[in-house]
């Protein structure tokens, strides 16, 4: 094992046939476990104190390690949020003979700092030493957010599930054929011994998690009658914790089969000796597991439909439903592989959609390699290229207070008084205080009908000094507002607003914007020196902020 600076660790491990299954492959409860060995080594490496686990993000399993492979996990605390923190994990498989690497799984987790008597720690910020460091640093916030909106997000989609079930009676032709949950139902018991354990004889969480992944297995292959293989992990939440001695009773169950997928919940109990006897139980820990399972030919399998046979496993099979949608528009969002710009907006992949608005903006920012082009009095233009991609990036000196420029920039109702390209903006949709969907009209070019578009605008305070202040934008599509015949329906792949404060009455404001063939016609002309509309916009948009500013000094004074 090695270290690295700051709080980043780095093990390396052999695979060896008791780390694998019977064919061999890395047993996905033995990589749970070494993600939060090194996970937990370096967040304590970070705080100075003992750490424990309070959950680990959704996460995806690439790729398949074999026995004499070796496996590099890299952890690394991101940010900081007062007793709380979140570390980035990186695990890759490296083939001896051919030295090839190949990326296994991105994982974030979540750790909290172990209270020295009844005071609780607060943990020191992390120093940013790299580009990279400080787009994670950003990005950190926005996954806490997702993982606090989580739960209201499955919420809705679960309400959905069962009224569609309940208009389509889902059951109804499927019965004949599908399998009772019944038969997938696994307990296991495991007594937590000191090897189970840290030095303050908390139980390791990589251990419950690996436990965990066992049973599920079972069930799974109850109903598939194979061995089926992990392939996604729902956020594991630790509720409490379990020490030496305690007794740890696992309760698996299949919730839903999609195909050639199945969804396996589980649900961790802990009892110490009194409660043992009295059996009261403390929930500590609940999972979904998603597998899959291949024949002799490594051919995918399909999964037999599944039948709840009670309440609460017609609960869980609505419940599986509302977590998939969520896990494919995650998916689609987020690999950054699909053609279109544009996502459809629905309560399935909002959070995620918010996400990728925001990250796309930081890590267009964050890009090394900008080129000035032209130098003004206060303004400054800036392009990038990467491949066939070109980006735009203008720079602005404002004497205004940085968090009264956000105000007015964020609004896009009064983006018409100074960028002469919107000719209407109207909210169409406020998600929350910090989403709202505008419908924005631009006017014709070279005698073309006159484009519009349907953005997400996701605006974001700092949460410290020296953070920017952040408009991100994106298109979306709702069924509400399909194309107009009288408008050429164009996309916004990227752009929006970073605002960093330079003194009490000044900041600097950055708009970005990735050029696509829908804004391209209002940039070409001066990209090729013909003309000075982005400067002249830019011109624009400061006297706008200056002169909102004397106004509102004027009434206060």
């Amino acid at each position: 094992m090695g270290t690295q600076r700051g709080g980043a660790v780095h093990t390396t491990r052999s695979i060896l046939p008791a780390h694998a299954t019977h064919r061999g492959e890395l047993s996905a409860g033995q990589l749970l476990q070494w993600i939060d060995t090194t996970a937990c080594l370096a967040a304590e490496k970070h705080a100075g104190v003992s750490c424990v686990t309070a959950s680990v993000d959704d996460i995806q399993f690439e790729e398949t390690a074999r026995v004499g492979q070796i496996i590099n996990v890299k952890a690394k605390v991101n940010r900081a949020f007062n007793t709380s923190m979140e570390v980035g994990i990186r695990v890759s498989v490296q083939d001896i003979l051919s030295n090839v690497q190949k990326l296994v799984c991105v994982a974030y987790a979540t750790y909290v700092a172990r209270p020295v008597g009844a005071e609780k720690v607060k943990i020191k910020p992390v120093e940013l030493q790299s580009p990279q460091d400080l787009l994670e640093h950003s990005l950190a916030t926005e996954r806490r957010k997702i993982r606090l909106d989580h739960e209201h997000v499955f919420q809705n989609l679960l309400l959905e599930s069962k009224v569609e079930d309940s208009q389509n009676n889902n059951f109804s032709d499927k019965e004949e054929d599908a399998v009772s949950t019944d038969l997938t139902r696994v307990q296991s018991i495991e007594l937590v011994l000191p090897p189970h354990a840290n030095h303050h004889e908390n139980t390791f969480g990589g251990q419950i998690m690996a436990w965990m992944e066992t049973v599920a297995s079972i069930s799974a292959s109850r109903l598939c009658r194979s061995y089926p293989i992990l392939k996604s992990v729902d956020m594991f939440k630790f509720r409490g914790p379990s020490t030496v001695g305690d007794r740890l009773v696992f309760k698996a169950v299949v919730n839903n089969a999609f195909q050639k997928r199945v969804e396996v919940g589980v649900r961790v109990e802990a009892y110490n000796c009194e409660e043992w006897t009295k059996g009261q139980a403390r929930h500590i820990n609940s999972a979904f597991l998603i597998f899959n399972a291949v024949n002799e030919k490594g051919e995918l399998l399909t999964f037999p439909q599944v039948k709840p046979t009670t309440e609460d496993d017609l609960r869980r099979y609505h419940g599986a439903i509302a977590r998939r949608r969520i896990r494919l528009a995650r998916k689609f969002i987020l690999s950054g592989k699909n053609d279109e710009p544009s996502d459809p907006w629905d309560r399935s992949n909002q959070a995620y959609l918010s996400y990728s608005n925001v990250a796309t903006l930081t890590v267009l920012a964050t890009k090394p390699g900008w080129e000035i082009t032209r130098t003004l009095y206060n303004i400054k233009i800036f392009t990038h290229e990467e491949s066939d991609i070109l980006s735009i990036k203008i720079e602005m000196q404002v004497e205004i207070p940085s968090d009264l420029a956000f105000f007015l920039l964020s609004d896009f109702r009064l983006r018409p008084r100074w960028d002469k390209h919107y000719l209407t903006c109207e909210v169409i949709e406020v998600v929350n205080e910090n989403e709202k969907i505008y419908y924005i009209t631009s006017p014709p070019v070279n005698g073309n009908k006159p484009k519009d578009f349907l953005v997400l605008v996701s605006r974001r305070q700092p949460c410290k000094p020296g953070d920017p202040y952040v408009i991100a934008v994106r298109s979306v599509t709702l069924k509400t507002m399909p194309p107009s015949p009288s408008h050429c329906r164009s996309e916004i792949r990227c752009a929006g607003f970073q605002i960093y404060s330079d003194g009490d009455n000044s900041c600097m404001v950055s708009y970005f914007n990735q050029v696509t063939s829908g804004v391209l016609p209002y940039f070409a002309a001066n990209l090729t020196g013909s003309s000075k509309s982005i400067e002249d916009t830019a011109s624009e948009c400061i006297r706008f902020l200056e002169s909102e500013r004397s106004k509102i000094n004027s009434t206060l004074f």
